[in-house]
């Protein structure tokens, strides 16, 4: 029978990929978080504290045009309310014999790459396992504060650069989930004409950008779950 701590091993060593990833990613969201005017110091705590990439560019970008704090934590908690349906469907992965602990320790690190690492085998999900592949996290806030670091040393040029490959981030990010589901790419091409006609007639102008984002995603995102929901999974024990 495997202990606690072989399950931590194991959920580190499956987190490794992701944890190269995380870096890599972390050190353009980085950038953007020095063009918002956050310390390396700043831009370490809020990808430790935040872990979610579209969350925190919303964030640097509100950050940078000067935003109302309100806008800011709306949009912050439209961008990622899927993590609390990530968070609703992982604690029943969690087997029922669990201490609440685990399940509260469990919702500080869900990310969409644990969350599916987490569930691959459909099986319930031990908590050493998750704690393990949590220390990818900390590569995460590690790539951020070197990013921001980057952007203070590089020239202007390098740094506007970078910040573009911000947008191949989020297009990777989509493209591999469209290809295999037609609903997904369906409404990802909904969003990007709705996002444009909005630009397009003005709306981004009356309201400002993180408004608009706010209403557009609450919209097409409540269709889509209305229209297509998922089937339930059933779950097995080890």
């Amino acid at each position: 029978m495997k202990r606690n701590v072989d399950y931590f091993k194991d959920g580190l060593k499956d987190s490794i990929p992701l944890a190269i990833g995380y870096f890599s990613v972390a050190f353009t969201l980085g950038i953007a978080a020095r063009n918002a005017g956050l310390t390396p110091l700043q831009g370490f705590l809020s990808a430790l504290l935040l872990n979610a990439s579209a969350g925190q560019y919303a964030v640097y970008s509100l950050f940078e045009s000067n935003a109302p704090f309100v806008e800011v934590v709306l949009v912050t908690l439209v961008v990622n309310a899927r993590y609390i349906l990530m968070s609703l469907a992982l604690s029943q992965r969690v087997h029922p014999d669990s201490p609440t602990r685990h399940r509260f320790l469990i919702s500080l690190g869900i990310t969409d790459e644990l969350f599916g690492l987490s569930i691959a085998d459909n099986k319930f999900v031990q908590p050493y396992y998750y704690y393990g592949t949590m220390t990818s996290l900390l590569w995460w806030a590690i790539g951020n504060f070197i990013g921001v670091i980057a952007g203070n040393i590089l020239p202007l040029s390098i740094v506007s650069a970078l910040s573009v490959a911000l947008y191949g981030m989020f297009i990777a990010a989509v493209i591999p989930s469209a290809k295999v589901n037609r609903t997904i790419a369906f409404f990802v091409v909904v969003s990007y004409v709705a996002s444009f006609t909005a630009d397009v007639i003005g709306l981004v102008e009356r309201f400002s950008s993180g408004i608009v984002t706010i209403v557009l995603t609450v919209i097409i995102a409540s269709v889509a779950a209305i229209r297509y929901p998922i089937e339930d999974e059933v779950i097995h024990d080890e």
